[in-house]
Parts: structure tokens; sequence; C-alpha cells
């Protein structure tokens, strides 16, 4: 390449960053991102405009930085004229090409002057202006979004400019009302995160939209992670609109809510008061009343208690899918024109399902201590069975259990066989029928999230000895 074709090269690169200020720490000054830049801008007719625009010549030439009109209004008031903004400086940056088609276009060059503001940079724009440079390479501008909420986890590193931080991804996000850190493991307790607010609003109750669900929940007092919605979608696939799913750690229902939704019957469950209230207010919301049963009780209780519970008091049965207004009132009118009708019509009537009387799924969303629980199945079906053996005879298939757990084997091979010793170690039993190990995401560099689905072993679920050391074979 000729050295006038870089030096071209280079003049057309545009330096559109924002100015360095880099003494911000506690308070954002957003009056000081100003900058101005001067461009060539060729001055024609509205009319010509479109010709220029798609000439071969300018085409490397025609301003194409985001968020910056190419063709602007004539500042100077011109009648009639309008300004092709050019991401060059000068005439003499221009090709002898592009000035001759300029010439023959009648265009003439002036100067304009773009001027830029706050507004005008992206978020990571401005956090690599004032975070120190040793910091540059880490910039937190990425976050979780829960309602109005975003939620970060800052680096300790960077907790001294998170005032700054906060207020620059309210500023950058017009859905994000309330900026938030997190500043505290999880409640080993009632499973939720404490926090500090950044910036915003101190509004912390959300209502966030997943699975064609409506949510609402206090996001500083209860456990919501929007990174597994693709996981809470996968799981509830996996079950039938005729089944019983017990939700053991149900939380504010994202596995409770769209099963239902689904045509499921659902006991769903959690230790926290909070998360138990807005259970009970999302079933509301989303018209499932009648299929979930919210409680707020311990785990291993709720564990030994559901399967009786359905028997005693079982669900309607699963007919069909909700239907709309119209639909309902036309089937209503068929029906009863075949309950009219003759007995030999060639239309039967619907038959009549039995109630749903059998727990066919457990979930166990708790991922940092669910394998703890998987004792509790050990006799479930003997210590709660008073009715002389109907649980035998009821459960001619045994649930499926769904636990989420953690592991430090990043490998799959290991990773399966760590989390199939640690289940097997709690029930006392071999785990072999309909076993599967699902990878839902990795959470720290040495710490993966699973999901192990496996049917309830027979001889765990009626072993007569609470301790069940003598069901490995």
């Amino acid at each position: 390449m000729s050295p006038l074709g870089r030096q071209n090269l280079q003049q057309l690169a545009m330096d559109m960053s924002p100015p360095i200020h880099r003494w911000m720490k506690d308070d954002l000054d957003r009056s000081v991102f100003q900058k101005s830049i001067t461009v060539l801008a060729a001055r024609i007719p509205a009319q010509e405009t479109t010709t220029l625009l798609k000439s071969d010549v300018l085409r490397r030439y025609i301003m194409d930085v985001p968020k910056i009109r190419s063709v602007v209004w004539d500042p100077s008031g011109a009648q009639g004229q309008r300004l092709v903004l050019l991401k060059v400086p000068t005439e003499a940056s221009l090709s002898p090409e592009a000035r001759i088609f300029l010439t023959e276009h009648s265009a003439e060059l002036v100067d304009h002057t773009i001027r830029l503001n706050y507004d005008y940079w992206t978020a990571d724009d401005i956090l690599q202006a004032v975070l120190p440079e040793e910091l540059l390479s880490g910039s937190p501008t990425g976050f979780s979004v829960t309602g109005h909420i975003a939620h970060l986890n800052l680096n300790k590193e960077y907790l001294p400019y998170k005032k700054i931080i906060g207020k620059v991804i309210l500023d950058k996000n017009p859905a994000i009302k309330t900026v938030v850190n997190k500043i505290d493991n999880i409640d080993s307790k009632f499973r939720f995160f404490k926090m500090e607010l950044l910036a915003g609003e101190p509004n912390f109750v959300v209502e966030h939209h997943e699975s064609n669900c409506r949510f609402t929940f206090d996001f500083s007092k209860v456990y919501w992670n929007s990174r597994l919605h693709t996981e809470h979608d996968r799981l509830v696939q996996l079950f039938k609109p005729e089944d019983v799913v017990a939700d053991v750690f149900a939380g504010v229902g994202p596995f409770a809510v769209p099963a239902a939704r689904k045509g499921c019957a659902v006991l769903a469950n959690d230790l926290n008061p909070d998360s138990a209230y807005f259970l009970s207010t999302n079933i509301v919301k989303n018209n499932v009343v009648d299929l979930v049963r919210a409680s707020c009780e311990d785990g291993r209780d709720f564990i030994r208690d559901a399967i009786l519970n359905v028997m005693e008091n079982p669900f309607p049965p699963y007919f069909r899918p909700k239907l709309s207004r119209l639909k309902e009132k036309k089937l209503r009118r068929d029906q009863q024109a075949l309950e009219q009708s003759s007995q030999d019509s060639v239309y039967p009537l619907p038959p009549t399902l039995p109630p749903r009387n059998v727990v066919t799924r457990f979930v166990m969303n708790l991922p940092d201590s669910a394998l703890d629980f998987l004792d509790a199945f050990r006799g479930v079906m003997v210590a709660r069975d008073r009715t002389e053996g109907e649980l035998g005879r009821l459960y001619d298939a045994m649930p499926m259990i769904h636990c989420y757990c953690f592991t430090r084997e990043l490998e799959p091979v290991e990773a399966e066989a760590d989390i199939r010793l640690r289940v097997e170690a709690k029930i006392g039993h071999k785990i072999e029928e309909d076993v599967d190990m699902h990878l839902v995401r990795s959470v720290a560099p040495n710490k993966d999230m699973y999901c192990v689905s496996f049917r309830l072993p027979r001889a765990v679920a009626f072993c007569a000895v609470t301790s069940c050391r003598g069901c490995f074979g």
C-alpha cells in the first residue's frame, strides 16, 4: 500500500472514545463528559443526498459511526440544503476520485462539528474512562436482571467504585430502576442474598415474567436466579400434565407455577415465610389455585407427609388443557346436548377419570444441601402407611426424584461418580432406574451445578429400618 493510502486509512479511524476522568471515585460527574469532533461534510441539495450515499467512490468516506447520522440539516440555514458527513477531517484526506466526484455534483466541502456528551457513550465506555487502568480488563458492566432490578456481584477490587458503577448502569439501562450488589453468601436457612443498594429506588418488590407466568416477590427476602430460567423450562417440559409434583424447596414458584399451568397438580413448600407468602401470591396471580397447595415447613417433614397427604386428599383428575371462556361455553353446550341425546348416540360421553392420589415426582431445588434431605425417603411409605398396605398397592411405579447439587468434579465421568456416591450414601441404596445426570451450569471456576434424576428405589421407600443399611445388595 502506498504511503498516501496508509495515511488515508489512519485518518478514517475516528476517535469517538470519551475523555478520561480517572479522578472520579465516589460521585459521578456527568457534565465533564463532553467531546467535539470536526469532520468534513459535503453541502448539497437535498435531492442529491441519495446519489452521494450510493456512490462507490464515496462509500468508504461516508459517516458510519453508531448513533451518528450520516445526513444532517445544514446548520447555516440554507434552504433545501443538507450535509453529508464524511469521516475525515480535511479535503486532503479524500482520494482524487472522490474529490472529482464531489466537484461534478456541485458539492461544497465545509467543516462540521459533532458534539458528543454523556448520553452518547455506553456504560462500558464511561467505566473505561473513570476506572483505574489496572481494573479496565474486567470492567463490571455485566449483570443479572430481575424485574426492574439489576443485580451485580462485584469483586472486592471494584468495591471502592461501586457507587459510580451503579449510577452508570442505572443511567444506561432505561428499564432498570434499582441497582444492587451482592454483599454476602446465600442465607443458609432462608436462601436469599444479602445485598446493598448502589443506585436508584430502594424498591425490591419486583414483577418478573418467565415461562409465560408472572412472579411477584421481594428480591431482598427470597431466592431468585434469573440465570436458571432455561433449567426451569427444561425440567417442567419433562412433566406430564397428569403428574402430581411435590416441590420440596419451591421458593416463589419457578417450577410449581409453570407445572400447574401445564396441568400438573403440585404440592409446593418452602421454609422461608416470605417465599411461602409470595408463592401463594403467585399461585393466585397465575390462576392455578385449584392445582397448587402451598405450605411452609421443614423439607424433611414435607417429604414424609406428601405421599400420605395426596392419598388422603387427592387432586382432581387431569382432563384436558384449560380452554378459553368461549370454548368452555361451547363445550358445556355440547355436553348438555350429548346428555339429552339417546343412549345409542355415536358421540360417547367423556370418561370419568380417577382422582390423582399418587405423587409422581419430587423436585429438590436446593443445590447447596438438597442431597442431605434424601434420607427422608428412607421408609417414607412405611412410616406413613396407616392404611394397611394401601400405599404399596397404589405405587406400582415409584416417584421420580429430581435433586439439584454442586460438585467440585469438573469432568463429566468423575462428576457423575461423585454425585451418585453421595446420593446412594444418603438413601442407603444404589440408584439404577431412570438415572440421568444433567449439567445445569458452572457457578465458579471449580464448581458445577447438576440435576440428578432417578426413580426412588422401592426398597428405600418401603424399608422397615430407617437406617436402610441393609438395602445395599
